[in-house]
């Protein structure tokens, strides 16, 4: 099977076709110059359709998954030769990803949105940004080498609040409390406007117009599809307001509905 051949099995979607074959030029440019080479980062959507393509190619183990700290939900894909592993390449000077510590007021309080939108504003693309993880006075950003001096010299604020920027160590990174709601609920079907009324709060009509506007994603893919059906594991998240897991469905309640439970994050 050719190379477009075997994307298109994997994913109908053009950008997600794009991004494979770039994982493909890496794995190959690895293994044909016998060097290092490394993904931009990947959601954990197009982490999962590498991985289904490392299993049609039956080279399951060759890549290492990181985002720069354990439980990164943005992660480069690396390729590594038979001389190195992960460990030493990690302490090297030219390891791909590194970290920007964006210092300010804790009164200003901004937030994801707001480091998200000006670093796209410089013009960074998208997967050149892995995690934003934010604190209460300073923000700590996974980003790829490349556009670390870039960021260093041009990135002085996140919408109106001043920035202080420094290169921080990836064993230095502050990792904020991942704040976490345990959430039940009974449903008719596990339907996504179900589920997303039980994760999120909302009534069942809130929750179709969320879905039919585009604002929800399943499994990090937006779905506009109010009855698309749903099965534990699926993650949900709506701009905006967060990501749930389902984590169990299972038994009925008296009147006959679905059990469900949910982890909410924020």
């Amino acid at each position: 099977m050719d190379k477009g051949a075997l994307l298109k099995k994997i994913t109908g979607q053009e950008d997600e076709r794009i991004t494979l074959a770039h994982f493909l030029d890496q794995l190959e440019r690895s293994t044909r110059r016998n060097v290092p080479a490394a993904t931009h980062f990947l959601t954990p959507q197009e982490q999962s359709l590498a991985g289904t393509l490392l299993a049609q190619l039956k080279q399951e183990h060759a890549a290492v998954f990181t985002g720069g700290y354990e439980g990164a939900e943005r992660q480069a894909a690396l390729f590594l030769p038979d001389y190195l592993d992960a460990a030493s390449y990690r302490a090297a000077e030219d390891y791909p990803l590194c970290a920007v510590r964006c210092t300010f007021r804790a009164e200003d309080r901004p937030g994801h949105r707001d480091f998200l939108g000006s670093l796209m504003g410089l013009g960074i693309r998208r997967e050149m940004v892995g995690d934003l993880l934010v604190g209460e006075d300073s923000c700590d950003i996974l980003l790829k080498r490349e556009v670390l001096s870039f960021v260093l010299q041009n990135y002085e604020s996140a919408g109106r609040v001043h920035l202080r920027t420094a290169e921080v160590p990836l064993t230095h990174l502050h990792l904020p409390e991942q704040r976490c709601q345990e959430l039940s609920g009974t449903v008719a079907a596990l339907r996504l406007d179900s589920l997303v009324a039980v994760g999120f709060r909302v009534s069942r009509s809130r929750a179709a117009e969320l879905i039919r506007a585009g604002r929800v994603e399943v499994n990090w893919r937006v779905c506009d599809k109010v009855s698309a059906p749903c099965s534990p594991g699926d993650v949900f998240s709506v701009r905006g307001m967060g990501k749930c897991v389902l984590t169990e469905a299972g038994g009925l309640s008296k009147k006959g509905r679905i059990t469900v439970r949910m982890e909410r994050y924020r």
